[in-house]
Order: structure tokens, then sequence, then C-alpha cells
């Protein structure tokens, strides 16, 4: 395929642990591209174990953008991400260079590509009578509570993903919408979309809970526990921001509050993990313009080098 023929834009997607970080760059390689983050993690300075981040090694082999640009105590919302996607393609584009859009966060890469309603604005008092309900009666009474008013975007959370059940009721009852009105498709900012979608997806979920488990064994070797503590004596940050929910890091600092013995990590940091890469796949299954590749198949890299019409 002629180089004019190639892809300016491709999106790799797929859940935590499925090889997208090593395919993206290997493909970004190939293509002479920069790689745009695609995940609410690797934005936040760091935390860089926990998160798999990219290595010196990694980010000296192909650019990529979208990490490290925010302490773990600043906000970073889907709508920001957007506008600084957009951007940064724009600008990579007018060097010459190709784009690849690369992670697991799903909300982003529709935000990018379908836009986002404008939501309406955090309330503390709504929030706070949230946070007091969900102490009196537990987050699965309130993702209940949230399947009645907000089905569609119940049956994406897990009863226990506190963060996401919060800021979905705060909405509905600030604005008495449901949130997945505002995630709606057609929103008048919307990106075009990528010349190519590709996603990695296991056909065996056996396959990616093995992955997920030699991952996180692998970020506990590396010092993860030592990370969060260096985190947690900062001084500015708590469990409640959007940085320490991360998955891992909110088992981390649970365990470090001594809510349980530290010895139960791996075991609840595996759980949790398993958990977010099935949202991601619900995720995925409701993006019909993907091109599905096996992430569990031998030549899965190859595959994915072919379908954006390099040589393997």
């Amino acid at each position: 395929m002629p180089p004019c023929a190639l892809p300016a834009t491709v999106a790799l997607a797929g859940p935590t642990a499925s090889g997208k970080s090593a395919a993206a760059l290997v493909l970004a390689e190939r293509l002479e591209a920069e790689i745009v983050s695609v995940d609410s993690a690797l934005v936040y300075r760091g935390m860089d174990i926990g998160t798999a981040k990219p290595t010196a090694a990694e980010r000296a082999r192909v650019v990529h953008h979208l990490v490290d640009i925010r302490e773990p105590a600043q906000a970073y919302s889907a709508a920001e991400f957007a506008g600084d996607a957009r951007r940064l393609m724009g600008e990579i584009a007018a060097r010459g260079r190709r784009v690849v859009l690369a992670g697991g966060t799903m909300l982003y890469f529709k935000a990018l590509f379908e836009g986002l309603d404008a939501m309406p604005p955090a309330d503390a008092q709504v929030r706070a009578a949230l946070e007091a309900e969900a102490a009196r009666d537990g987050w699965p009474a309130l993702h209940a509570q949230l399947a009645t008013v907000d089905p569609a975007t119940a049956a994406r959370l897990a009863p226990n993903d506190a963060q996401r059940i919060q800021r979905a009721l705060e909405v509905f009852r600030v604005s008495g919408q449901p949130l997945s009105r505002f995630h709606r498709k057609g929103a008048r900012e919307a990106w075009p979309q990528p010349d190519l979608f590709l996603s990695l997806e296991p056909t065996d979920r056996a396959w990616l809970h093995a992955r997920i488990a030699q991952r996180f064994d692998a970020m506990l070797a590396a010092g993860f526990v030592d990370e969060v503590r260096r985190l947690r004596a900062r001084g500015d940050l708590h469990p409640a921001l959007a940085s320490m929910r991360c998955v891992g890091y909110r088992q981390a600092w649970e365990a470090l509050d001594g809510a349980w013995p530290l010895d139960e990590l791996r075991e609840r940091g595996i759980a949790a993990t398993r958990q977010l890469a099935k949202r991601q796949l619900t995720w995925l299954r409701g993006m019909p313009q993907r091109r599905v590749i096996a992430c569990d198949a031998p030549d899965a890299l190859a595959q994915v080098l072919r379908a954006a019409g390099v040589e393997a």
C-alpha cells in the first residue's frame, strides 16, 4: 500500500491488559505517527507503576501526548480530553505526521468521536447527600436507585463503582435528566470518525484474566505499594479524588488505611481490574464502527499492522 493510502488516524482500543500499549507503539513506529493517549489514569504525574505508564525508553521511541499533564489532585474531564485531543490531532497533522489514538477510557473515545452535551457542574451539597446515603445504605443500594432513573448508565456500572454511580445520580438530581442523555450520539462538537478503529478483544476471557493477574503481580514486584505510600505522603491527596479512585490505587489506599489487611491487596486489585475490563468490553460492544481483532490470537500484532496497511 503506498504511503498516501495509509490511514491518517488510527484508533486502537481494548480492555486493560489486552496489549494495546505494545501494539500502539509498534504501529506508531511503522506509520511514523505520534500517539495520543486515551487513558484517564495516564494523565497524572507520579502515578507510573499502577497505570503501566509508558517507560522513558518507549516515549523516546514514539512521541506520546496527554501523559503526565495533571497533578493527581487536579481534575481532568472527558470534555477537556476531547478538546486537547482535537487540538493535538490538528497540530500533528500540520507536521505531516499520522495519529494513533490508543487507550481504554471508552468515555474519552465517545467524547471525541460522538461529542458530549454540556453536563451540569458538580454540586457539593448533592454529592455530600449521596455520600451520606452510601455510608448508610451502601453503594449497591444507590446503584439500584440509579437503575430506576437511568437504566442505560446503571447497566454499564458495577454495583460498587462509587465514583461513577455518584456522578450519575448527581447529574440526575441536579438536571432531572439521566447521564446517558448527555452521552448521546450526534452532539454538535463531535469530531469526524478515525480512518480506522481497531479494538483488541479476547475470544477467551480466561486469557485476559490471566494477563490481568500477571500484570498486577508485576506492578507489586515493581514497588506499587511504595508508590501509593509516596502519593499519600504528599498531603494533598485523598481517596475521593478521581486519581485515587483509579483501579489498584483505590484498593492500595484502603489497605494502607487499614480497611483490610495489606496481604489482600493482590486479590482485591485483580478483582477490581477484572471488573474494569468487563465494563470496557461493555462499552466497546456499543461501538459498531470498531474492527475487532482477537487480542489472544498468536498473530494479534500482525493483524493490527495488516489492518493499518503496514507489513508485520
